[in-house]
C-alpha cells in the first residue's frame, strides 16, 4: 500500500486551516464584529471630540466617561440574555439572533437620538442617549459572544474570534478616524446618522445568519433542580417572590455552579489565567501615548503609525493566529501568545533608549500589535472553550469581565511606577508581570500531556466544553 508523502499531508492541513475562513458563518462573524465595534468610540473619544467642538466644558465631558461602566457590569444582565426568550422575535429568529437584533435596534435608536440632540441645549438628553447606545452595545456583545461560541466547533473558534476582531477593528477605524474626517465636511449630527445607518451591516448579518443548533445535556437540568427544590420547599411564599428567586437560582447561580462543578479545584488555575493573560498589555495601555509624546513623536506620527498601521498589524496577527490555532492546536498557541505578549514589551524598553526614531516606532508597533492580535484571537478561542452551552452568555460575560479587571487595576498605578523607575525599567516591569500567565500556560500543557483531565485540556489541544452540548457545524 502506497503511503501519502508527509509534505502532501502537511499541505492538506494548511489548506483545511485556510479554508476555514471561507465558511459563511465566518463572513457573518466579520459583520457582527463590525457592528460590535462601531458604537464603542461613538460614546467615548469620538463623542468627546464632538462635545469639545460644541463648547461643552471639560468638567462635563469628563462625566461622560461614566457611560463606559455599562461595559464592565454587563455580567449582571447576561443571565437575562442567556435564558429569557424574547416573545415573538425569539420564535422567529431564535434565542441568540433575537437578542442581537434587539440590541442593534437599541443602538440605532440611541445613535439617531444623539444625532438629533444639541449638546449645548440639552446635554442630559444626549448623555441618556449615549447611555442607551452603550447599554445596547454591551447587550449585543453578550449575545454575539454566545452566538459565536455556539455556532462553530472548538477547532474553528480561533478563526471566528480572529474574524470578529478584524471586523471590530475596522469599525474602530470608521467610528474613530473616519468620523473625524467626515466631521470636517458635515455636521456632527449628520455623522452620527451615517453611523446609525452603518449598523445596518450588523442587522443584515443577523437576519442572514443561522441560529446555532445546540442540544443541551441533562447536567443543566440537574443543576437547576435546586430551583425546583426551592419552589417545592417554599410553597407558602407569594408566587411572584418564589418564581423570582427560582429564576435567579437557575439563571445566575447555576452558571457559576456549573463552571466550578466541571473544573473542580482546576477552576482556580483557569480563573488565574483568565485574569493574568492580558495583564501586560492592559496595564501599559494607559501609558502608551504619554510615552510616545514624552519621547518627542508628533501627534501625526502617533496617529499614522500607532493608530492606522497598528490596527492593520493587529488584524493581520489575529487572522494568522486563527490559522495557526487550527494547524497547531489551542494550548500550544496560547503559550506562544502569552510569551510574545510579554516579551514584545521589551521593544518599548529599547525604544526608550533609542529615542524618537520613526523606524523604531514602526518596529515596535509591528511586533507589539501583530503578536497582541495573534494572542487575543487564541485567547478568545480558549475562553470560548471554557463555556458550557447551557450557560454560554453568562459564563463568557464573566470571563470577559475578569479578563480586564486586574490589568485595569494595576494600570491605575502605572504613572507612579514610571515616575519612580523611568520608562526603560517600567517596560521591563511590564514584561515581568506577564510571566505568571506563561507559567500557567505551561502548567495546562503539562497537565494535558499527562492525560485528559477536563474540558480545558483535551488531547487535541482544544476544548469540547466538557461535552455539555452538541454544537452545529452550520
Amino acid at each position: 500500500m502506497s503511503q501519502v508523502p508527509a509534505q502532501a499531508v502537511t499541505s492538506s492541513r494548511w489548506t483545511r486551516a485556510l479554508a476555514t475562513y471561507g465558511k459563511p458563518r465566518i463572513a457573518s462573524m466579520f459583520a457582527l464584529g463590525f457592528a460590535a465595534g462601531l458604537p464603542f468610540l461613538l460614546v467615548f473619544s469620538t463623542l468627546t471630540a464632538w462635545l469639545t467642538e460644541a463648547g461643552v466644558t471639560r468638567g462635563a465631558i469628563g462625566f461622560f466617561t461614566w457611560v463606559g461602566i455599562t461595559y464592565s457590569i454587563k455580567v449582571f444582565w447576561a443571565p437575562v440574555v442567556d435564558r429569557v426568550a424574547l416573545p415573538g422575535l425569539g420564535r422567529w429568529l431564535g434565542q441568540r439572533r433575537s437578542w442581537i437584533l434587539l440590541a442593534q435596534s437599541v443602538i440605532i435608536a440611541g445613535l439617531a437620538g444623539m444625532a438629533m440632540t444639541d449638546p449645548l441645549q440639552d446635554l442630559v438628553r444626549l448623555a441618556l442617549f449615549a447611555l442607551l447606545v452603550a447599554f445596547g452595545s454591551a447587550t449585543q456583545d453578550i449575545a454575539v459572544d454566545a452566538w459565536r461560541i455556539e455556532a462553530a466547533p472548538p477547532q474553528e473558534q480561533a478563526a471566528m474570534s480572529a474574524t470578529y476582531v478584524f471586523g471590530y477593528r475596522m469599525a474602530l477605524l470608521v467610528a474613530g478616524a473616519g468620523a473625524l474626517h467626515m466631521a470636517v465636511r458635515m455636521d456632527w449630527s449628520q455623522v452620527y446618522l451615517v453611523m446609525a445607518a452603518l449598523m445596518g451591516a450588523g442587522v443584515l448579518a443577523t437576519l442572514l445568519s443561522r441560529e446555532p443548533e445546540v442540544v443541551r445535556r441533562s447536567d443543566a437540568a440537574f443543576l437547576e433542580q435546586g430551583a425546583q427544590d426551592y419552589l417545592a420547599r417554599n410553597a407558602h411564599l407569594p408566587r411572584p417572590l418564589r418564581m423570582s428567586v427560582a429564576w435567579l437560582i437557575g439563571s445566575v447561580v447555576s452558571p457559576f455552579v456549573d463552571f466550578f462543578r466541571r473544573y473542580g479545584l482546576h477552576s482556580l488555575v483557569v480563573l488565574l489565567l483568565v485574569g493574568s493573560f492580558r495583564i501586560s498589555d492592559i496595564s501599559m495601555g494607559a501609558m502608551a501615548n504619554p510615552f510616545y509624546l514624552d519621547l518627542g513623536f508628533t501627534k501625526a506620527q502617533i496617529a499614522n503609525i500607532s493608530g492606522i498601521y497598528g490596527i492593520v498589524m493587529t488584524i493581520l496577527g489575529g487572522l494568522i493566529g486563527g490559522v495557526l490555532t487550527v494547524r497547531y492546536g489551542l494550548l500550544r498557541m496560547l503559550l506562544v501568545g502569552a510569551v510574545l505578549s510579554a516579551v514584545t514589551n521589551l521593544l518599548f524598553a529599547m525604544m526608550a533608549v533609542v529615542g524618537a526614531e520613526p523606524w523604531m516606532l514602526v518596529i515596535t508597533i509591528s511586533g507589539d500589535n501583530f503578536f497582541a492580535g495573534l494572542a487575543m484571537a487564541v485567547f478568545i478561542a480558549w475562553l470560548s472553550s471554557l463555556t458550557s452551552t447551557a450557560y454560554t452568555a453568562t459564563q463568557y460575560a464573566l470571563f470577559s469581565s475578569l479578563m480586564t479587571l486586574p490589568g485595569k487595576f494595576i494600570g491605575g498605578f502605572s504613572g507612579q511606577v514610571v515616575d519612580a523607575v523611568g520608562w526603560f525599567h517600567y517596560f521591563v516591569y511590564v514584561t515581568a508581570i506577564g510571566v505568571p500567565a506563561v507559567l500557567l500556560c505551561i502548567y495546562l500543557i503539562v497537565r494535558e500531556r499527562r492525560g485528559p483531565h477536563g474540558p480545558a485540556t483535551s488531547p487535541s489541544g482544544a476544548s469540547d466544553a466538557g461535552g455539555d452540548g452538541v454544537r452545529s457545524s452550520a
